[in-house]
């Protein structure tokens, strides 16, 4: 993972809904009638495209190069994995000609995300057990693919986690150390950071034995559900790698994860390792100032409780 900022393609709503459109009418070779934009981050954007022939589609739009390769391939690992759908890639399609940035297409997967189901907050502790425990197995069957070495799904090469994880862990301090020198970035993070580093050896100190497929970003707003709460798919995998299992934990925390103890569920069924609070406090607080670096936009709704958390848990050691 390339620790340095990223400059997106500019791109509006309405020219990227044209370039959706005409993405899928070219590579499926069936006529739209209409799209639909879904949402999107710093460097993508998705749009639901209606096709002629009655289905519907999601076409994403990459804003940044070396994206669309990474996100296929690791769609396709994780749908080969996964027990819950993971949408299938109909079409890639790189930059050129009238569309100027990459793009893909893909199945889309019906329902709403967690995060936007707003009566799940009020279910019952059971049926909310219920969804923890849906989401948690599937992931555990996805860790269940391991590979002999770790890094990237793409090129996994490194004999040991720390061994991949460690310099990229050391990059992003480094960064974040310039850019708070340069005022872009508040003492209250860099100083978490730097008390969590000093802690390094401790929290990383039982070895990580087994390189398990980690989707990467599979927080609520990442799991899909229908209109009875049920789990209809997991969507947007992150810098999938094979990896400590317990990478793919933190993103369980953010957001409204807490209520559903999708960390805590999992943990308690397939244990943890003794420092687990530790680096997921660790891996969470680094994963976003690493996001930050990259688009250059802070989430402070997501950014804050990461440093609180961070300050909790080295008080634990």
């Amino acid at each position: 993972m390339k620790v340095e900022r990223i400059v997106p393609v500019p791109l509006d709503k309405k020219r990227g809904a044209a370039y959706a459109a005409r993405a899928a009418e070219t590579q499926l070779g069936v006529g739209v009638k209409d799209t639909v934009y879904l949402g999107g981050g710093s460097f993508g954007r998705a749009y639901r495209a209606d096709l002629a022939d009655g289905r519907r589609i999601v076409v994403k739009l990459l804003r940044a190069g070396d994206m669309m390769e990474k996100e296929a391939h690791d769609l396709r690992l994780l749908r080969a994995h996964c027990p819950v759908k993971v949408p299938e890639v109909l079409f890639e399609r790189r930059a050129g000609g009238d569309i100027p940035v990459d793009c893909y297409g893909m199945e889309r997967i019906e329902g709403k995300n967690a995060l936007m189901s707003l009566g799940m907050l009020v279910m019952s502790r059971a049926r909310r057990q219920a969804f923890a425990d849906e989401v948690t197995d599937a992931l555990h069957e996805v860790h269940k693919c391991t590979s002999p070495t770790f890094g990237d799904t793409m090129s996994p090469g490194c004999s040991s986690w720390l061994g991949y994880y460690g310099p990229f862990a050391r990059a992003v301090l480094d960064k974040a150390e310039e850019m708070h020198a340069a005022g872009q970035l508040s003492g209250k993070i860099i100083f978490a950071m730097r008390a969590a580093w000093d802690k390094y050896p401790i929290i990383f100190s039982e070895k990580v034995t087994e390189a398990c497929l980690v989707h990467g970003d599979l927080n609520v707003a990442n799991i899909m559900v229908d209109g009875s709460y049920r789990v209809t798919g997991f969507i947007d995998p992150l810098n999938s790698m094979y990896a400590d299992r317990e990478y793919d934990l933190f993103q369980f925390d953010n957001l409204t994860g807490k209520r559903f103890r999708l960390s805590e569920t999992y943990r308690r069924k397939y244990g943890e390792s003794r420092y687990c609070a530790q680096k997921l406090a660790f891996y969470g607080l680094w994963n976003e100032v690493y996001c930050y670096i990259k688009s250059g936009v802070l989430v402070g709704l997501i950014m804050n409780p990461l440093v609180r958390n961070m300050h909790r848990r080295l008080a634990e050691l």
